[in-house]
């Protein structure tokens, strides 16, 4: 099984503390989403695409059965860095969980403690919260499949 929900946020948060100031954090950030995998075009599809985002965002889940267990693996990318970067931490907390985890764990939480409230511009945390949202649709999907 992955590392935990808790686990990964604390690697996002301590990364963040140490990294001092948001220059730095943000080129963490666009790293990140580097260093995912890029979604095929063909699955760049309009039912793949997270409505609300001012940047196209793909977001894919794909099931699959870990010790016994339902987890959900969640495959992403935009056409923009910074949200690309984005959605690489969502996937780093909820990839490889089970749809209870995905829709129990408190997002918010971890927003406040990165302090991504105070440093990205209301589109980008209207979109954030979209990409949230598309997530536990697709895992309350999966758990009632």
């Amino acid at each position: 099984m992955s590392a935990s929900q808790q686990e990964q946020a604390a690697t996002l948060i301590d990364t963040f503390e140490m990294l001092g100031d948001w220059e730095e954090r943000y080129r963490f950030i666009i790293d990140l989403g580097r260093q995912m995998p890029a979604l095929p075009e063909s699955e760049k599809t309009d039912a793949n695409k997270v409505n609300g985002c001012l940047s196209s965002v793909w977001l894919v889940a794909e099931s699959r059965q870990d010790d016994g267990e339902q987890v959900i693996e969640f495959r992403a990318d935009s056409d923009s860095a910074i949200v690309r970067g984005l959605v690489a931490m969502l996937r780093s907390v909820y990839s490889g969980q089970t749809p209870r985890d995905i829709l129990a764990f408190d997002v918010d939480e971890l927003f406040g403690k990165l302090d991504l409230a105070q440093h990205l511009s209301m589109g980008r945390r209207n979109g954030l919260s979209e990409m949230v949202k598309r997530i536990k649709t697709l895992a309350a999907e999966q758990a009632a499949a």
